[in-house]
């Protein structure tokens, strides 16, 4: 039978020491599809280990590509030879960022086929403005049955300027992937900003692109005919970073950040002090310190240089500990608030209406049984298991795999009280393991 893991966490200890930030997760599952593009051999280092990087590499592999790691964060990838292949689908299926082949496809053949994405269970999240951007670069594009299948009718797509309905992070990836080897001109406005965007810009124009105005409202891409091979190491993970500076304002303690972008947090390091969280900035280091209670506060999540979606359930548990009533107002996902249930299993007192989450704070949370409902839920309930008193198992696991290497250790490394163990899985039990995104 299957096994399937599961962390059990013994709370109430004070985290103290020093913790190595992974490089950026949602950088990575953008670029290395955008390697697709290059011709010759790309290295990318600081790469994460993590399940969502290790099935890409292995998408590409299934295409044809020559995938080498170098060292543990350092992979060669060697694009020469790839095709397309149905052969992928097992892995696009159970991955969200598998929609960023779309863009790297039609960018390397003219034509693309894959299969819809995977995602975390937030509901419906439309990829109607990849099309659209895909559709204005001359791709016909067809989906039906599971499959997305489009073709540029003269083999090479075509600049053009396209302003998408609203700022989303993954059709300004894709758009900007597509159009990297595109004919002429694109320009892309009213796009998002975030660092991993800027990531990928500069990833490409490593290799030969020639892209202006990442992090900026409006991206302007003038396409070249090839890429060529050369090295890059990726950004540090924001959302890593910041889930490890709420692990240290619930639990207490001091932990130093380090390979950090102290800029890139600067949304999440304001809420904290606002709470009354210690946060000393280096260069490329942030130390985080919590000795005194909790303020409350209000949250509302934007897209970048706003507070992340993505942090939004890692700041509730901190703000469940806090004196007093705290409002969080969602501004990406309307479905982000599914942890809540579980947080309230372990004595969390929240009022979900809409986009709106009202929060009570509490004395403590209480150890309980709880499951990881998608990768920034499950990150929650890391940190209010390590606040909490007493013991708390968290089920599903394998989704907070999905975005942080090495949680387990690198928490252990801080004092934390938590293990990872095994079980077989049960005759007919559901888990959900096939739905993972690049939440």
């Amino acid at each position: 039978m299957k096994r399937l893991y599961k962390y059990i966490i013994k709370g109430g200890k004070p985290l103290h020491g020093e913790v190595e930030i992974s490089g950026a997760k949602n950088a990575a599952v953008a670029i290395i599809p955008a390697a697709m593009l290059v011709d010759g051999v790309c290295r990318i280092e600081n790469l994460p280990q993590i399940s969502d990087t290790e099935k890409l590499l292995r998408i590409l592999e299934l295409m044809g590509a020559q995938v080498r790691y170098v060292s543990p964060g350092t992979v060669d990838i060697d694009c020469s030879g790839v095709s397309l292949s149905d052969r992928i689908f097992r892995y696009t299926r159970s991955i969200r960022a598998s929609y960023y082949l779309i863009g790297s496809m039609l960018g390397r053949f003219g034509k693309a086929r894959t299969t819809m994405p995977g995602g975390c269970n937030f509901g419906v999240r439309p990829i109607d403005q990849h099309i659209k951007g895909m559709k204005a670069l001359g791709a016909t594009i067809d989906i039906g049955k599971g499959l997305i299948q489009a073709e540029s009718p003269e083999g090479r797509l075509k600049g053009a300027r396209i302003y998408l309905d609203k700022v989303s992070v993954g059709a300004t990836i894709n758009v900007m992937i597509a159009a990297a080897t595109a004919k002429g001109m694109t320009i892309i406005e009213n796009v998002a900003r975030e660092p991993h965007i800027v990531d990928l810009a500069n990833f490409l124009n490593s290799m030969g692109a020639d892209i202006r105005g990442a992090g900026t409202d409006v991206i302007k891409v003038r396409g070249v005919e090839r890429l060529h091979g050369g090295s890059y190491s990726l950004i540090p993970d924001q959302i890593e970073a910041g889930t490890f500076m709420t692990a240290v304002a619930a639990a207490g303690g001091e932990v130093r950040l380090n390979n950090v972008i102290p800029r890139h947090l600067e949304c999440i390091s304001a809420k904290l002090r606002e709470m009354g969280v210690a946060i000393t900035e280096g260069d490329d280091y942030i130390v985080v310190r919590r000795d005194c209670p909790l303020e409350r506060t209000n949250v509302k999540t934007l897209p970048y240089p706003g507070f992340p979606t993505d942090m939004q359930p890692q700041i509730c548990v901190v703000l469940c500990l806090a004196a007093g009533t705290s409002v969080i107002t969602e501004g990406v996902w309307d479905n982000r608030y599914q942890y809540v249930n579980e947080l309230k299993k372990m004595g969390a007192e929240i009022t979900v209406s809409g986009k709106t989450a009202v929060v009570e704070g509490v004395r403590s949370l209480m150890g309980a049984p709880v499951a990881a409902r998608d990768l920034r839920a499950g990150a929650a309930m890391v940190v209010a298991g390590l606040c909490a008193e007493g013991t708390t198992v968290i089920e599903d696991v394998i989704y907070i795999e999905r975005g942080y290497q090495n949680i387990v250790g690198k928490l252990r490394a801080l004092g934390a009280d938590i293990a990872a163990v095994s079980e077989p899985d049960e005759p007919g039990r559901m888990h959900q393991s096939s739905q993972e995104s690049a939440c």
